[in-house]
């Protein structure tokens, strides 16, 4: 049993000083993957590494940190391994420094894919205490959990590229500064983090039987993952294309399409609060068949609007589509109770790496017929998506909820 402090945290839901060094966490892990990207153009003309290289390069942070985070998860759920989130965030940060520094290509490779790795083992066990630290409103707890990593993606490619115009490419070198820090603040909250986990808990308020010892329900669990690899898909299409199409269809500035695309990704991450509570309160079927319906339409719109309409509409699109991130990882770890370290590792990491290797096909879309074309096809996953959600139990162990 725990005490009475605990117990009432419990009961009133997310524990704010709990979510808030996990979200920070999630932030400053995730900032590593974002300043790859912003690494290879500074590569590519002081190192002389080819395009193809470059690319590489983010197919290794991809595998290392998205395709393997499920191994990680099975044995987090094995055996617990808290100290993965503060060693996690420590190696990711270590990895991206050394990779402007390091003298050779294959050394440069190492680095992202340590950094990677360092990522891959931070997400599973942080989302397990996510899950944990919010009680009785989890889609809102990991809803704020999932914003620290929307932040930490936009910060990476902020934070690096003026280090690198500084100090040139060892300017990496200080990235290991806010990953060493926030390692630091882990380890120093770790003991209170723990008396959240299931061992401390031993029942809920309400009396229901906890989560962790349902039985796990496979089959809407694989129905789940579809649904956010279907999702990852028409995420990763807008993110590589959106600019693109702003400038060859709409006939606007880079700059113009990289601000809409700012709009977007800003968007999901309003979004992801939102529907993060809205979904405790209707269910998480309800408001992901919801997201679902939506983005078809709005898409279908955008490809009928001019810029300015368009850039509104985009707004309504990262809230729709980035929104639901929290709420599909809150599923996943309900429908495998006692497996929430391997569900948040397919949700959070390979589900969405997968997705993510659809963008060269939607490329070859856009290549051989136009971009208007490749959105339309975006526009139809949603479609796939939301017959598939409408498939899911309509409550998927929202105890609490």
């Amino acid at each position: 049993m725990i005490g009475a402090e605990m117990k009432e945290a419990v009961k009133k839901g997310v524990d704010r000083r709990a979510m808030a060094v996990l979200s920070s966490g999630h932030m400053l892990t995730d900032v590593n993957q974002g300043a790859v990207a912003a690494l290879l153009p500074f590569l590519v003309a002081e190192r002389g590494i080819s395009l193809a290289a470059a690319g590489a390069l983010i197919l290794a942070s991809t595998v290392s940190s998205s395709i393997v985070q499920p191994i990680f998860g099975v044995f987090s759920d094995k055996r617990p391994l808290p100290i993965l989130m503060p060693l996690g965030v420590l190696l990711a940060g270590i990895g991206i420094s050394l990779a402007g520094v390091a003298p050779s290509y294959t050394l440069i490779f190492l680095s992202v894919v340590l950094s990677g790795i360092g990522v891959a083992a931070f997400h599973p066990e942080s989302a397990r205490f996510a899950n944990y630290v919010s009680g009785s409103r989890r889609a809102r707890g990991m809803s704020f959990f999932s914003v620290g990593g929307n932040a930490g993606f936009a910060l990476g490619p902020i934070l690096t590229t003026p280090l690198v115009l500084i100090f040139g490419l060892s300017g990496t070198l200080f990235l290991i500064i806010p990953a060493a820090l926030m390692a630091a603040v882990l380890m120093y909250e770790l003991p209170r983090l723990l008396t959240f986990s299931p061992e401390q808990i031993s029942e809920r308020e309400d009396g229901e039987t906890p989560i962790e010892h349902a039985p796990p329900q496979w089959r809407p669990f694989a129905t789940m993952v579809a649904v956010v690899s279907l999702r990852s898909f028409f995420y990763f299409g807008l993110v590589s294309f959106t600019a693109a199409y702003f400038v060859q269809v709409l006939d606007r500035s880079a700059a113009w399409g990289n601000t809409a695309l700012t709009v977007m990704l800003a968007s999901g991450a309003v979004g992801t609060l939102i529907l993060g509570s809205l979904a405790d309160r209707v269910g998480r079927r309800t408001v992901l068949a919801a997201s679902m319906l939506a983005l078809g339409p709005l898409v279908f719109a955008f490809t009928l609007s001019g810029p300015v309409l368009g850039t509104v509409l985009l707004a309504f699109i990262g809230a729709a589509v980035i929104g639901t991130f929290g709420v599909t990882v809150v599923m996943g770890q309900e429908y495998l109770p006692g497996r929430i370290g391997l569900a948040a590792g397919v949700t959070m990491g390979l589900s969405i790496g997968l997705g993510g290797l659809g963008a060269p096909v939607l490329g070859l879309v856009a290549d051989t017929y136009s971009l208007t074309t490749m959105m339309l096809v975006i526009a139809a996953m949603p479609v796939i998506g939301l017959a598939l959600t409408l498939t899911l139990p309509g409550k998927a162990r929202e105890a609490g909820g």
